[in-house]
């Protein structure tokens, strides 16, 4: 389903302090590896061979080892106190994501010869990948048996595919934001600085684009998948063969556009000329593509479309895109939440967007018109929407953006989508995130996000945590819904 998503595999090597018994390092790595293969997919994990002690020779001999292998992520494992030197040199030349462990001790049987020292080594490993400016993933705890450890790399498996993911891939936009959408502007240094290469295009390049795709062959089978896909949801049945043509246009685009990035995310530009150009929305596009693993946001919302993407990599599923849009009424409110779900008021918001949605994300679905767009142009030309509510169930609110002053900030928030009819139109759920008014105050209003935010369906905090972390955004500018009773730096202490 997701081939526009990195798969991992990761490098385990060990190494060895000379004073240690480098039977201790490789023997609890042949542990690990075996615990690992007990639990989780073999597949994931290379063990190396080669025990780096105290030895830049045997670092070479390792990376040598570890690329022909085929890895692209890399676990150094402190089975004893370890080469701080040579260690971190692995760190530093091999090109990929990278994470530190440590071997706990076994047995208070076995504190003489059976002693490792790791717990203490890995002090050393963190304090020289300092001194070299070498960025790895340690985890909360990274000491531990060869289970411990076998669950520290699996955890470290979404992280290291968002990383490899951003490392290459390319962003492909189209037209400039919309009129008055300034919350969508895009500094781009930003990306450059974690590794993402942007293509701009004008919206011209792609109608261009489109109209050479008219009577394309491959647009009947397209509209047949849409028409199984649609299902009774089907209301605009005459709008299909240019909703094909347009998602023919788009694939073309990324395959003869990829360059030499393996993954793309696309933003577009929706409205207005969109619609009066191309005689339609792209929402049931966007929503396909994205679930087929090429993220699209709307309005040109370029790290929206990289939050997606990151979103998709770490989840391993589809995502959407969602403006935080409209409170709750307090009769709705009152009729259908109060004393069945433990929220406030302040805790509920409704997410929403024109129809992008993946189908499968939506407890039901109808393909309709856009009802704001249709306010000032004609309906016909705003059919495309993919409409219904977002199933119900936990999800992860987030996003990655340079902000207005040009410096890289996230956010994160664990909630869910209550199984509770939005009485709306468009794709669009109730959401609940705890302490969600303080969240929007002091997070989103304070740290200047736009209204986009990205959503994975499920918690995955977490993961989303350590790649901010890695790809180098400052802890301080992680935002998160604090609980009730831990105050903001900007909130008045007198409420």
């Amino acid at each position: 389903m997701f081939e526009n998503i990195p798969k991992v595999k990761i490098g385990i090597v060990a190494v060895s302090r000379d004073c240690f018994p480098e039977s201790l390092s490789v023997n609890r790595r042949k542990a690990l590896v075996a615990a690992y293969a007990e639990k989780y997919d073999v597949q994931d994990i290379y063990e190396c061979p080669v025990c780096i002690v105290e030895s830049e020779i045997h670092m070479v001999q390792a990376l040598e080892d570890i690329k022909k292998a085929g890895c692209n992520a890399l676990c150094v494992y402190l089975g004893n106190f370890g080469p701080e030197i040579s260690e971190t040199l692995l760190a530093k030349h091999f090109d990929g994501p990278k994470m530190f462990i440590a071997a706990a001790e076994e047995s208070g049987n076995d504190l003489l010869d059976g002693r490792g020292d790791a717990y203490c080594g890995m002090l050393n490993a963190s304090y020289n990948l300092k001194l070299r400016n070498i960025n790895a993933y340690i985890p909360e705890y990274p000491v531990g048996d060869a289970e411990d450890c076998a669950d520290m790399i699996h955890e470290f498996i979404p992280i290291a595919k968002a990383i490899e993911g951003l490392n290459n891939l390319k962003i492909i936009s189209f037209g400039p934001r919309p009129l008055n959408f300034l919350a969508c502007n895009a500094p781009i240094k930003q990306l450059y600085n974690i590794g993402v290469e942007i293509e701009e295009n004008s919206e011209l390049d792609l109608f261009e684009a489109f109209n050479k795709h008219a009577g394309d062959e491959r647009i009947p089978a397209l509209v047949k998948e849409m028409e199984e896909e649609l299902g009774a949801g089907n209301k605009k049945p005459e709008i299909l063969s240019k909703l094909a043509q347009y998602e023919l246009t788009l694939k073309d685009w990324v395959e003869e556009h990829r360059g030499y990035r393996k993954y793309v995310a696309i933003a577009g530009k929706c409205w207005p000329a969109f619609q009066t150009q191309f005689g339609f929305v792209p929402c049931y596009v966007n929503s396909r593509l994205t679930a087929q693993g090429i993220p699209v946001s709307c309005e040109v919302d370029i790290y929206g479309a990289l939050s997606e993407f990151i979103g998709t990599v770490v989840s391993n599923d589809t995502v959407t895109l969602l403006d935080i849009n409209n409170s709750v009424p307090k009769d709705m409110y009152n009729e259908d939440i109060k004393g069945k779900y433990d929220y406030t008021l302040q805790d509920v918001f409704m997410g929403f967007h024109c129809g992008n949605t993946a189908s499968s994300k939506l407890s039901f679905c109808e393909m309709k018109y856009q009802k704001i767009m249709a306010r000032t142009l004609p309906e016909e030309v705003t059919q495309g929407t993919l409409e219904g509510d977002i199933v119900p169930g936990d999800i992860t609110f987030f996003r990655l953006q340079s902000t207005s002053d040009n410096i890289l900030r996230a956010y994160i928030a664990h909630g869910e989508v209550l199984p509770v009819a939005s009485r709306s139109f468009g794709a669009i759920g109730v959401f609940a995130i705890p302490e969600m008014g303080r969240f929007y105050r002091h997070v989103l209003i304070e740290g200047g996000y736009p209204h986009h935010g990205a959503v994975a369906f499920g918690h995955y905090g977490k993961a989303l945590f350590e790649v901010f972390k890695y790809i180098g955004v400052p802890v301080e500018e992680i935002g998160y819904n604090q609980p009730a009773g831990v105050r903001y730096p900007t909130e008045n202490p007198w409420r």
